[in-house]
C-alpha cells in the first residue's frame, strides 16, 4: 500500500519512508486551483476498524464470519482448493463506483484499467518486483490463479466532499452508488478524502460473511491505480481482504495470527520499505508480502497458504463460490 509524503516545499511533494498519524500530504487540485491538507491515519488501512465497528452494531456478524472461517479450514484440509488451482484462472469481473465532488476525484478510464493492469500483476505471480524477493521466502511465493477484467464504470457526482468508513458510499440514498451484483461482481467503490481516527485511510474493505449490499472494497481515489502516490498496490491489499487474509502481522503483537502457516510471526505493520532482514518475533519479517504496510514498490508477494485460503472462498459451499462456476 503507498505509503506517506511529506510536504518538502510549498510546490513539491516527495516520498517518506514511513507513515504516522498527523503526517500531512499536500492534495492539489489543478483543475480549480484548490489546494487540500489530510493527514494518513497510522492504520491506512480500515478495514479491522470497521469490522469491530459493523460487529458491534450486529453482532450476528461474528456467525456469519466464523462460518466461513470454518469452510475455510475444511476446505484446506480437505483440499478443495487443487481442482481451482489446477482448473486455472477465475476471473473477477470488477465495477468501479467513481463517486466524486471535484474534478480531480473523477479519475479517468485510464487510471482504472492501471488498477486492474496492477490486481492482475499481482495475482499471477508477474509483480514488476518480485525478483527482489528473498530466496527465504521465494519457495513459498504463489500465483494465486485470479484474473480480474473490468466490467463497468458507473459515474456518481455527489454533494458531498468526504466519506467516513460507515459504507455510506454504498448507497444511492445517500448519495453515493448501490452495489451491482456482488455475488458476480467484485464491486470498488472510489471516493474522496475517508477522514477516520484523526486522520485519512487509503481504503478497506468487506470480508467474506459480511452483506451482499455492502460487498466489495472502497478507494481513494489518489491510491487508486497508478498515480503520483500509488502504482495500484493499495488495492491489491483490499482485495486480499476481500477474499478472507488478514494483516500479515495478525493485528497483534507476537503470536498474534493472520491464520497462515507459512507467513512469519511479527508484531507490527511494516512501514516505508524494510531493509532485509528486519527481524521481529524471532524471524525475518516478510515485509514484501501484499498484506503488510510498506511502500507500494517494495509489496511483491502473496504465499501458497494465503493462496489456498483465498480459493478456500470459491471452493463449493464458500462465499464467492458463484464466481468460480
Amino acid at each position: 500500500m503507498k505509503r506517506i509524503y511529506l510536504l518538502a516545499s510549498a510546490l513539491t511533494l516527495v516520498f517518506a519512508s514511513c507513515q504516522k498519524s498527523g503526517e500531512e500530504i499536500i492534495d492539489q487540485n489543478l483543475a480549480n486551483q484548490e489546494t487540500e491538507v489530510f493527514a494518513i491515519a497510522k492504520e491506512q488501512c480500515g478495514t479491522m476498524g470497521v469490522l469491530e465497528e459493523n460487529i458491534a452494531k450486529n453482532p450476528e456478524l461474528i456467525q456469519s464470519m466464523e462460518a466461513v472461517e470454518a469452510h475455510t479450514k475444511m476446505a484446506i484440509k480437505h483440499g478443495m482448493t487443487k481442482r481451482l488451482a489446477a482448473d486455472g484462472k477465475i476471473e473477477i469481473p470488477v465495477v468501479f463506483h467513481v463517486i466524486y465532488n471535484k474534478s480531480s476525484e473523477n479519475i479517468p478510464l485510464g487510471q482504472l484499467e492501471d488498477q486492474i493492469v496492477a490486481l492482475n500483476e499481482d495475482f499471477s505471480l508477474n509483480n514488476p518486483g518480485r525478483n527482489s524477493i528473498p530466496s527465504e521466502f521465494s519457495s513459498v511465493e504463489a500465483n494465486i490463479g485470479v484474473r480480474f477484467v473490468l466490467e463497468d464504470v458507473i459515474r456518481v457526482k455527489t454533494k458531498k466532499r468526504r466519506w467516513r468508513p460507515d459504507d455510506s458510499m454504498k448507497f444511492s440514498s445517500s448519495g453515493g452508488s448501490d452495489v451491482v451484483n456482488p455475488q458476480e461482481f467484485l464491486n470498488i467503490w472510489v471516493v474522496g478524502n475517508m477522514p477516520y481516527r484523526g486522520g485519512n485511510i487509503l481504503g478497506y474493505a468487506q470480508f467474506p460473511g459480511g452483506s451482499w449490499s455492502t460487498d466489495g472494497v472502497v478507494m481513494d481515489h489518489r491510491f487508486t491505480g497508478t498515480t503520483q502516490y500509488s502504482t495500484g498496490r493499495t488495492a491489491t491489499h483490499e482485495v486480499g481482504h476481500w477474499l478472507n487474509l488478514r494483516h500479515i502481522w495478525g493485528d497483534g503483537g507476537c503470536g498474534a495470527t493472520d491464520y497462515v502457516d507459512d507467513t512469519p510471526d511479527s508484531d507490527a505493520p511494516s512501514r516505508g520499505c524494510p531493509s532485509y532482514p528486519t527481524v521481529n518475533c524471532g524471524t525475518a519479517d516478510m515485509t514484501m508480502n501484499f498484506m503488510d504496510y510498506s511502500d507500494d514498490p517494495c509489496l511483491n508477494m502473496f504465499t501458497e497458504g494465503q493462496k489456498v485460503r483465498m480459493l478456500s472462498v470459491f471452493a463449493n459451499g464458500g462465499f464467492r463460490a458463484s464466481m468460480a462456476d
